[in-house]
């Protein structure tokens, strides 16, 4: 991807005010793009274009949120769905209600910012939405049944959104994020028994033996949703150290 990639055009990142989201639009914004963050939290300085406060997980919001990003954008190129929520536990340890209250956020929360941003995505020549999934879409994790789920189905909605949108000249894809160091990884650490034993824990089963840069996935969401990836779409990229597809040897101890 070459210096300046974004040049000119315009993005939106959800849940873009920390961790993952924020890193996206830093990079995107280095790379020239016009960045709008739409997130829950208030904008704490203005580093973009435009900081729009919505929850996602109401279409009224919504629309009014990105139609203002929109309108400072002068437009919309890029849209990166990364706005969402965890979810502990086995399959029998959630109630109805937050299993809805989590769908409506991973799932149809993504729907709702996607349907809004659609007229101005098709006014594009370089439409592109990335979808945050992760490695639990694609690997069974322990105590993850409610948000393995959400994010299998952020995956296979994205190959669906895919096909329906191609014909039109938008382009959507994945990315697959390993465990990676961000601050809802850090809380989840800090309740744990023993932070440092879980976060030791958490990196070893990763092969690369460490938790993922929110860097490093940004890297990934700024390659699909740049022009040099113009033939690239309904794929998913993973970020996770080779943990969905290795099966390495243990190490020998010294």
């Amino acid at each position: 991807m070459r210096l300046g990639a974004f040049a000119g055009l315009g993005a939106l990142v959800t849940g873009g005010a920390s961790g993952i989201g924020l890193a996206t639009a830093r990079l995107l914004a280095a790379e020239g793009a016009r960045v709008a963050v739409l997130d829950l939290t208030e904008a704490t300085t203005p580093r973009f274009a435009a900081h729009v406060r919505a929850d996602i997980g109401d279409d009224a919001s919504v629309v009014a949120a990105v139609a203002e990003a929109v309108s400072v954008l002068g437009g919309l190129d890029v849209l990166v769905n990364n706005a969402g929520i965890g979810a502990q536990g086995g399959i029998e340890d959630n109630a109805d209600d937050e299993w809805h209250r989590v769908l409506n956020i991973n799932v149809l929360g993504l729907v709702r910012v996607s349907r809004a941003a659609l007229p101005a995505l098709r006014a594009s020549d370089h439409a592109s939405i990335v979808n945050i999934s992760s490695i639990a879409a694609t690997a069974g994790l322990p105590q993850r049944a409610l948000y393995s789920a959400s994010k299998g189905a952020v995956l296979s909605l994205t190959r669906a959104m895919a096909a329906d949108l191609l014909p039109e000249g938008i382009r959507v894809n994945a990315v697959n994020p390993g465990t990676a160091d961000t601050p809802w990884v850090n809380r989840l650490l800090d309740r744990a028994e023993d932070p440092e034993a879980e976060h030791a824990a958490l990196a070893a089963r990763q092969p690369h033996g460490r938790l993922v840069s929110a860097d490093e996935v940004a890297a990934a969401v700024a390659y699909l949703a740049s022009p040099a990836a113009a033939s690239t779409t309904g794929t998913s990229l993973a970020v996770d150290g080779g943990m969905d597809g290795l099966r390495l040897r243990p190490r020998k101890e010294d």
